[in-house]
């Protein structure tokens, strides 16, 4: 996963005032991403547009008494940063308000959550030794994409995921990941499905009978997936960085939970297209 720079740090090294910057990441001179309300700038990609051979840049020394902690895995491992239960209940609403699989992970792909909303497919497969393997390798390549905003991408199960991350001090901790999604070629070719009935190690006529089992989506609720999954982002990234802020400390339970039911009454969802079969 590339490092990310800052505003400022991006006037120190291209020479220019801020406003320039801003101009240059919206026009799309700069490789930039927007997180809320303020820009990231992938460092490895500046460095390939301006021929840096180091793209990272070394700290500042900081008065804040606060900076050394930040190196902490407590206040950088999302594990130490969200309590379960609610990192849970967040995955548990998101699979219901979004009809999709939810899972949350740290930036090693370990998942902090128990999958949410399992479609039929992955459920046949989920409890194989090999198949749990599978799904760490495809979240921990989330980790490592080079693209912030979250984007449909096919898996090696055939179906559709995407990935917002979780940021505490403009450094992303972890990843919401959603997915279970049929694309729109749709089922795959029984050979496909026995390749992946051998590899995870369950008979192939389970996986075929299970093989319809996934979450459809129309083109509108997927693209409505997008825009909303920066939004969830940002609460656990909240919550997060509140714990961070906290130390030791725990973060209200109740603080969380108001949040949760904030959404519920959004109105910005439609229901999915078509049985999800799960």
């Amino acid at each position: 996963m590339s490092n990310f720079l800052t505003s400022q740090e991006m006037q120190d090294l291209i020479s220019v005032d801020r406003s320039t910057v801003y101009r240059m990441a919206e026009d799309g001179r700069l490789p930039a991403v927007k997180v809320g309300r303020q820009w990231r700038f992938p460092a490895d990609l500046v460095a390939a547009k301006f021929g840096l051979s180091e793209p990272a840049t070394a700290p500042r020394p900081s008065a804040d008494p606060t900076a050394a902690a930040a190196t902490d895995p407590i206040h950088t491992d999302l594990t130490h940063l969200v309590q379960p239960e609610v990192a849970q209940s967040v995955a548990d609403l998101m699979g219901e308000l979004f009809g999709v699989m939810v899972v949350i992970t740290d930036m090693n792909g370990a998942p902090l959550t128990a999958v949410a909303n399992p479609c039929g497919y992955y459920a046949a497969i989920a409890d194989q030794p090999g198949a749990v393997e599978a799904c760490l390798s495809q979240w921990r390549l989330f980790a490592e994409e080079p693209h912030v905003a979250p984007r449909w991408v096919q898996t090696h199960l055939g179906f559709l995921c995407a990935r917002t991350f979780v940021w505490v001090d403009l450094k992303p901790v972890g990843m919401i990941v959603v997915g279970g999604v049929s694309p729109r070629a749709w089922p795959p070719t029984p050979e496909f499905v026995g390749g992946i009935a051998d590899e995870v190690g369950v008979p192939h006529d389970v996986l075929l009978d299970a093989v319809d089992e996934v979450h459809r989506l129309d083109v509108d609720a997927q693209r409505r997936v997008l825009r909303l999954l920066p939004q969830m982002g940002d609460l656990v990234s909240q919550l997060a960085s509140a714990r961070s802020r906290l130390g030791s400390g725990a973060v209200p339970v109740v603080a969380a939970s108001g949040g949760l039911e904030a959404l519920t009454d959004t109105n910005q969802l439609s229901t999915p297209q078509g049985g999800d079969g799960s």
